[in-house]
């Protein structure tokens, strides 16, 4: 019987079967199933992110192991990826490149033009250097103001219509002082012009340093706010040595902001059909966990968050420090060389276009060799440069000599900003970049104000003289909060 229950396990065949085994039939191909492509439609979704199934009619009652299995995550997390647009994709990203840098190029001609302006509003209003140094207190100001409204300016109306809002603020400025108003009137038109500028630039650096390559498109359009410092000073120049009014000179500005408004509208208005797809994680779509709820958050608790990253605090202080120094510079320089160096103040007008020109050139051309070289020590060896050239301006006793040095400085300080801001987007989560680089730009900026008002004060005690070891100082500030940035890179969501 044990010998009957072993034969069942096997099957045995005659000897023909196994030598001489039936034919075998050859499918016919067209019939054939064909084998899966390599890349499964289902693999990529692209669209809304799924945070979790969706309720559709009758569902079938889960058993108690099932209910277990499907409680979610902790912490629940994100898992969709945003994918990174580039300059040319979607196509009209070329044009809102383009618009992004012409309107970097109004704010380098409002920024820069004051230097060679200075002089003269000195005489016409019958001030000294420290009130004089209201107007960067007054733009500061704005700065700072609008770090609180820009991301809910966004969220109400949109990119198109908030950069039009921006540019028809800063034509209600331009307004104002081609009227030539009370020097009182002239500081409120700076506040406001820092406030349009701030909201700009917040909007313009976060969609700038999400496209592909963010260096050089980064690069390209803060080197268009150096072009707008090059020309400013020798038009401005041009016309107040020739008797013009120095008010005369916004006019110039008012219609350039005109343009910005149409180019504004027209390349952004289709800006929220054509924001970044997410790419779903087949985990994310399969993931059996309840729905997060979608709400936006108030500016006030975007702030919050924001400042609890490192990157916002450190960030805000390298930026304001950096501001504090170029501003310091192109604002007073023209008088340090009328003061000790016995300028001309006709043709003196023109080292702060080669200050310019330097930061333009080295926008240009040496942003490109940040990705090669890192960016934190690409802006480590620039800052230690300038620092170096800084002096030289200080202590070489010739005109020449001093317009070649911050020529030179402009060449090295230039990079320094577009190469700072890709370094803090990447630092910080993406639901909070555009609050963050709102902060910096408006907390940051105010050193654009501190530093030059700081100057003009000790100048009117101690000479022009007192800008040099000013701008070393916020040197060795850059240096330190450069080194105390983040090092590990924050993940995007």
């Amino acid at each position: 019987m044990a010998s009957a229950a072993l034969h069942g396990f096997f099957d045995i065949q005659p000897a023909s079967a196994v030598t001489s085994p039936p034919a075998a039939h050859r499918k016919d191909i067209s019939q054939a199933r064909h084998a899966p492509s390599e890349f499964e439609l289902d693999n990529l979704t692209f669209g809304k992110c799924y945070n979790g199934p969706v309720e559709s009619g009758a569902q079938t009652p889960k058993t108690p192991n099932e209910l277990e299995m499907s409680r979610p995550p902790s912490p629940v997390g994100n898992d969709a990826v945003p994918i990174m647009q580039s300059w040319n994709n979607p196509p009209m990203n070329k044009w809102r490149i383009l618009c992004c840098c012409l309107i970097y190029l109004g704010n380098g001609i409002n920024d820069s033009v004051i230097g060679a302006l200075i002089p003269y509003m000195e005489v016409y209003y019958r001030i000294g250097y420290a009130v004089m140094s209201m107007v960067f207190v007054g733009n500061a100001a704005g700065f700072i103001v609008a770090a609180f409204f820009t991301n809910t300016t966004l969220g109400r109306l949109g990119r198109a219509k908030t950069l039009m809002l921006a540019e028809v603020i800063m034509m209600s400025a331009y307004i104002m002082l081609v009227a030539t108003p009370p020097y009182p009137v002239v500081v409120i038109a700076f506040f406001i012009l820092g406030y349009g500028a701030a909201t700009n630039l917040a909007l313009n650096n976060v969609f700038c340093a999400n496209l592909h390559p963010p260096n050089a498109i980064l690069g390209a359009a803060h080197g268009s706010y150096g072009v707008g410092g090059i020309i400013a000073p020798i038009i401005g120049t041009a016309m107040v040595s020739h008797g013009i009014l120095w008010s005369r000179f916004y006019f110039i500005s008012l219609g350039l902001r005109l343009c910005c408004i149409v180019f504004a509208a027209w390349s952004f208005w289709s800006y929220k059909e054509d924001a970044s797809q997410t790419l779903l994680t087949a985990v994310e779509r399969t993931a059996s966990r309840p729905a997060q709820a979608d709400e936006r958050n108030s500016s006030l608790k975007e702030l919050k968050l924001a400042l609890r990253n490192r990157a916002t605090i450190f960030g805000a202080l390298f930026i304001f420090a950096y501001q504090g120094a170029e501003v310091s510079i192109s604002g007073w320089v023209i008088s340090f060389l009328i003061n000790y160096r016995d300028g001309d103040p006709a043709r003196v007008g023109y080292v702060t276009a080669g200050f310019w020109g330097g930061i333009t050139i080295g926008r240009f051309v040496l942003t490109h060799l940040a990705p090669k070289v890192g960016e934190k020590n690409f802006v480590t060896i620039l800052t230690l440069g300038t620092l170096g050239l800084q002096l030289m301006a200080w202590l070489i006793p010739n005109i020449i000599g001093n317009a070649i040095a911050v020529a030179a400085l402009g060449l090295l300080l230039g990079p320094v900003y577009p190469c700072a801001q890709t370094v803090f987007s990447r630092l910080m989560p993406r639901h909070v970049q555009t609050t963050a680089i709102g902060f910096i730009g408006g907390a940051g900026s105010s050193g654009g104000a501190v530093a030059p008002f700081t100057t003009g004060l000790l100048a009117q005690a101690a000479g022009t003289w007192v800008l040099h070891p000013i701008c070393i100082g916020l040197y060795m500030v850059m240096l330190a909060c450069w080194f105390s940035l983040p090092k590990t890179k924050k993940r995007t969501v």
